[in-house]
Formats: structure tokens, C-alpha cells, sequence
């Protein structure tokens, strides 16, 4: 209690004492004793104060930072667009290209919907229908080849059973042999194709496409179905199996066409892409090195090259002429001299013995 009575004391005499109080100078060495401790303090709680502020200004904070996120969100999603956009760019691009080739008539469809909803285990569903001019039984393509053909027409969509359906059978024709066959679809493996021709010799890659339908329903000729990857031995039966990767992804499609107007003549095999080139193969050539370690083409002790045709020696210009090389001895008995006259046609004056 006396050291809360002597602060009071203290406080009222300071306060009534103003610039000139008894206690000025005690206050002033206290600051300067306590001053750094206090600015040395304040720097600690400093981090404390602006997280309170922090805490105080978050709602603001929030907002903005909510605003921004939305903003990227929609950015993303722009992107993306974009390149979705791109890819259906191509793949219309492919599709045209593909009914150029083959002089089809189509009407182009998004696919809407995918799955069994219709009855079937491998059909999609198309934006256009009726209205469009499509009906029951029309092939339907896109840039890689057979999609599949029309099964259910409506007012403004239409279902699509896909070539890989077990239900779905097409007529085929080999690219280069024009063998006949049948294929089946099989889910998700390859198509299994039979060949009328029990003997056909088929191998793998061989591509095939559509043979076409009477009055081409309900399918076109030329359409590029896929290429084989396997065969199956022939057993000397009627038929022989092979097996087809087609060429369309049937679980990515998007953009399709329906051919509504079929070409005037068969298209074959023009609507087949192009087969790779095959890279040019580089050939070396060595040559044997000449007998007796001399460079090939030349003969041994400086010789020029006997020409192949009249045996004469080649010379070069302005090199002296060289004689060739003179037989084995086994050979000089009875053969003259190309260059000289036969010694026993020489006048005996001229060195002849008498």
C-alpha cells in the first residue's frame, strides 16, 4: 500500500508540476535507459501486430484473392477450349480430305453421346437426324476411315452402331489381291475378317476397305477399314481368318460424317493413305586390294596398265614408251620378239654366223 500511495504522490506532483516537474529529470534518465529495451521489443511483436492486421484486412484480402482465382479459372478453361477447338479443326480437315478422295457427299455431326443407352453395347449418338436428310442404314466415316453405319433416325439426332459392335458385319476387299471377306466386330479387340478365299495368301499389314452394298446401303465402297496384324494358318478350308486393327478410335470419337450421297464409280483403293516410303538403304562396295600388297588397278615394278582390249601399253603423254614385261623363260622358246624382227629372218650380215 505505501509504494501505491508514494506513485500517486509522485503522478500528481509531475502532472502539477508540468515542464518545470521535480521528477523531469529522473523521467529523462529512465528513457534513456529503457528506450533501446522498448524499440528492441516493439521489433519483436512487430510480426504479431501485422498478422492482427492481417486478420483485420482478410476479408479484403479474400475477396481478391477469390476474384483472381476465377479469373484463371476462366483463363484455363479458354485455353482449353482453344485447343479443343484446334483438334476438331483437324479432325474436320481429315474428314473433308477423306470424302474428297473418295467423291462422298456427307453431312458432318458431333458425337453427343456414347455408351449402351440405345439398346447396343458399342453405339454413339449424333446431333443430326431427319431434319439433316440422314436415314436408317447410311455409312458413317470420319478422317481415319469406317465408323460405323445409321441404326435409329430421329427428328434431329440418329444412332450410330460402331464397327466394332459384335452385331456389326461388313463386305471387305484386300488393297492389292481383291480378296473378298466379312467383318465382325469384337469390342475392343481387333476385327476378325473371313476370307472367301480359304487359300488366300495374306500377310501382315495388308490393308483392307469397304466392298460396298447393293444400291450402297448400307455402306459405301473404298472406305479404308484397317490392316491386318494377324493371320491365322491356312487349313485347307473354305474360309480363312485374319484379323483387322482398324484404323478409327472408336472410344475418342468427336467429329464424324454421314455419306448421304454415294460416289458415281467405286473409289478402290484411292482412299487408302499413303504407304510410308521406306528409307533409302546406303550399299558399300569394297575392293579386293591387288596380289602382292599393290594398289588395285596397277601392275607391279612401275608398269603402265595393259588396256583390256588390244593388250598395247597405255601410256601417259610425253611418257616415254615402256616395253611390257617379257615372258617366263618357258614361254620365250619359239615366240618373237613384238618389236623386234624375227632373228632368223635377218641378212646374215648383220650379225649372222657363217
Amino acid at each position: 500500500m505505501l509504494l501505491i500511495a508514494t506513485a500517486f504522490a509522485l503522478i500528481t506532483v509531475d502532472i502539477r508540476g508540468g515542464q518545470e516537474s521535480p521528477v523531469d529529470g529522473a523521467r529523462q534518465a529512465a528513457a534513456a535507459v529503457f528506450g533501446p529495451v522498448e524499440n528492441g521489443v516493439a521489433a519483436a511483436v512487430d510480426p504479431v501486430g501485422n498478422a492482427i492486421g492481417a486478420v483485420r484486412d482478410s476479408g479484403e484480402r479474400h475477396t481478391r484473392i477469390a476474384a483472381l482465382e476465377k479469373e484463371n479459372a476462366a483463363l484455363k478453361a479458354k485455353l482449353g477450349s482453344d485447343d479443343r477447338n484446334r483438334n476438331r479443326v483437324r479432325e474436320l480437315d481429315s474428314m473433308l480430305k477423306t470424302a474428297g478422295a473418295g467423291q462422298y457427299g456427307i453431312k458432318g455431326a458431333e458425337v453427343i453421346a456414347i455408351g449402351a443407352a440405345q439398346g447396343f453395347s458399342w453405339t454413339v449418338t449424333i446431333d443430326i437426324g431427319a431434319r439433316d436428310g440422314v436415314q436408317r442404314d447410311m455409312t458413317v466415316l470420319n478422317g481415319s476411315g469406317l465408323v460405323g453405319r445409321v441404326t435409329t433416325v430421329g427428328p434431329s439426332t440418329s444412332t450410330v452402331l460402331l464397327a466394332n459392335d459384335p452385331d456389326f458385319t461388313v463386305g471387305t476387299r484386300m488393297e492389292e489381291s481383291d480378296e473378298l471377306g466379312f467383318a465382325t466386330g469384337q469390342g475392343d479387340r481387333p476385327l476378325l475378317v473371313q476370307l472367301l478365299n480359304g487359300k488366300a495368301k495374306v500377310k501382315k499389314g495388308d490393308r483392307l476397305v469397304t466392298f460396298g452394298s447393293q444400291a450402297d446401303k448400307p455402306f459405301v465402297p473404298g472406305v479404308p477399314v484397317g490392316e491386318v496384324v494377324r493371320v491365322d494358318p491356312a487349313g485347307g478350308g473354305l474360309t480363312r481368318n485374319v484379323y483387322v486393327r482398324p484404323y478409327v478410335g472408336f472410344t475418342k470419337l468427336d467429329i464424324v460424317g454421314v455419306v448421304v450421297q454415294a460416289p458415281r464409280t467405286d473409289p478402290r483403293d484411292m482412299v487408302l493413305p499413303q504407304k510410308p516410303k521406306p528409307a533409302p538403304t546406303v550399299t558399300v562396295t569394297a575392293t579386293p586390294p591387288a596380289p602382292d600388297g599393290g594398289q588395285p588397278g596397277q601392275q607391279m615394278g612401275g608398269q603402265a596398265p595393259v588396256g583390256p582390249a588390244t593388250g598395247r601399253v597405255e601410256r601417259k603423254p610425253g611418257q616415254p614408251a615402256q616395253r611390257p614385261a617379257a615372258p617366263p623363260a618357258d614361254q620365250q622358246a619359239g615366240q618373237p620378239d613384238a618389236d623386234q624382227p624375227d632373228q632368223n629372218q635377218q641378212p646374215q650380215d648383220q650379225g649372222a654366223t657363217p
